[in-house]
């Protein structure tokens, strides 16, 4: 009997994440909607690390490759998207928590609408305590002015992704990500719950402002062609926005 393929894959890039991998692991396998497979691309990890993912192995529906040489966020997603087979696309950063009715409400609102690029509301936690409400709607004009959207919220049909990779950009790879996916599909809309908890810690991406917007801006420059003038409305939109996310902390 050929095996169901499941409706919806969860792509999860780890690194030495063994302080918060099984609470995001475990809000995967509580979630109240079951038709999913969660891919776990283990990116070279510390032994720690290695052990948590392992205790995982035996259960059917998560996919765990392993390998041997650190390549980096974009490398693990873009492998996660070509093994993908499924009709949605979800992600799930390592350190990040969904609510157990993340899939059900997100899936019943890509599908009852006919979207095909869907985000969510979300919580801060850890070094930054806040609730973020992000805009209603995204083009890619009004989304190089607010990057609100995060990583872990995203639910994608498959049919926009096509070709679109992640760049190996270092640093906010999935920054220009997003924007590939908005100048082909046009918008992205949101179901306006609080489904996921995006951590904020000390030693995070988010936490190296500085290192973000220098990298935001050559992606501007190189990959999404803004004028200088462009650039500056872009960065200090963003920058605006982050400030109200974020704070000054």
């Amino acid at each position: 009997m050929r095996k169901k393929k499941a409706e919806t894959d969860i792509i999860l890039p780890n690194y030495n994440s063994y302080k918060y991998l099984d609470a995001t692991i475990k809000s995967v396998i509580s979630q109240t909607y079951k038709n999913w497979r969660l891919i776990i691309v283990d990116d070279a990890s510390n032994q720690k690390t290695k052990k948590i993912v392992k205790k995982y192995q035996k259960i059917k529906k998560i996919k765990i490759i392993w390998l041997n040489k650190n390549r980096g966020a974009a490398f693990c997603r873009n492998l996660g998207l070509k093994i993908s087979k499924s009709k949605y696309i979800a992600f799930l950063d390592s350190d990040d928590i969904w609510d157990k009715k993340k899939l059900s409400q997100q899936i019943a609102f890509i599908k009852n609408n006919n979207y095909n690029f869907t985000y969510t509301y979300y919580e801060t936690f850890g070094r930054v305590n806040n609730k973020i409400r992000v805009p209603d709607i995204f083009s890619y004009s009004s989304f190089i002015k607010d990057t609100s959207i995060s990583m872990s919220t995203i639910l994608l049909n498959r049919k926009i992704v096509k070709n679109i990779k992640f760049i190996d950009t270092k640093v906010c790879e999935d920054y220009l990500f997003k924007c590939d996916l908005l100048r082909r599909e046009k918008y992205a809309y949101c179901l306006k719950k609080y489904l996921a908890k995006y951590r904020v810690r000390d030693k995070s991406l988010q936490s190296n402002k500085l290192r973000n917007v220098y990298c935001i801006w050559k992606i501007n420059q190189k990959y999404n062609k803004l004028n200088f003038f462009e650039n500056i409305n872009s960065i200090l939109s963003i920058s605006l926005s982050s400030l109200k996310k974020y704070g000054f902390k």
